[in-house]
């Protein structure tokens, strides 16, 4: 087991209190803001279930289990866990501790085992997650990038994916396919987690036609 507790700097953002001129009073000092406090692991079993079968193309001891801090829409911080190929956990990190440091919100980050390995479950669930060998959602013929652990999906319900047939996942997320808004959860060309993203070298899948505006990965595909 690998524990990394890295704390940022940066302070939260809180209203403050001038107490200039009070009796005793002292400056007010910036809370610091939270740790990603990210533990990794090999993956149990139940935290793979249905989302690794035989022929995947990654051994379940290629892939680590990520537990970690993110900050939530609710404006708290909560503990989400992905799992990842074993290469992808470090600069996972950087991006993650990004997004926790600027606030930026996830709605929630469980393992595909949860959603019985189902995509279109977990992005009707608005999930952020990585591993889970399966072939392209609306592409059957193709192998998801996440099958081999390096690539990401966040935010789904705000950052829909549309398919080959034009078929928009989750159907809910049409509402956001206008990215002219700036909704909660939404990623943008030039924010937090683009430039986060780009920073390690993985690419966006908001630049294709069509979009899939929910999906990172290493070599910059979908499969």
């Amino acid at each position: 087991m690998i524990k990394i507790r890295s704390r940022i700097v940066a302070a939260l953002a809180v209203p403050a209190l001038s107490l200039c001129g009070l009796p005793g009073s002292a400056a007010a000092t910036p809370l610091p803001s939270p740790a990603l406090d990210a533990i990794v692991t090999a993956v149990p079993q139940a935290k793979l279930g249905f989302s690794w079968h035989s022929g995947c193309p990654v051994a379940p001891s290629e892939l680590r289990l990520v537990q970690l801090n993110h900050w939530g829409f609710d404006g708290q911080v909560h503990r989400g866990e992905l799992v990842v190929r074993d290469r992808a956990v470090a600069p996972l990190l950087q991006v993650f501790e990004r997004a926790l440091q600027t606030q930026f919100p996830i709605r929630q980050m469980r393992v595909m085992a949860e959603f019985g390995g189902s995509d279109e479950a977990a992005m009707a669930a608005d999930n952020t997650s990585a591993f889970n060998c399966r072939a392209v959602t609306g592409d059957p013929s193709e192998v998801s990038q996440h099958s081999y652990g390096d690539a990401v999906d966040i935010n789904t319900l705000e950052n829909p994916y549309v398919d080959v047939n034009d078929k928009v996942y989750p159907p809910a997320g049409a509402a956001f396919l206008d990215r002219s808004q700036q909704a909660k959860g939404m990623i943008h060309s030039g924010d937090v987690i683009t430039t986060a993203m780009r920073g390690i070298g993985w690419q966006w899948g908001g630049r294709w036609n069509p979009p899939d505006y929910q999906h990172f990965s290493a070599n910059g595909r979908s499969a």
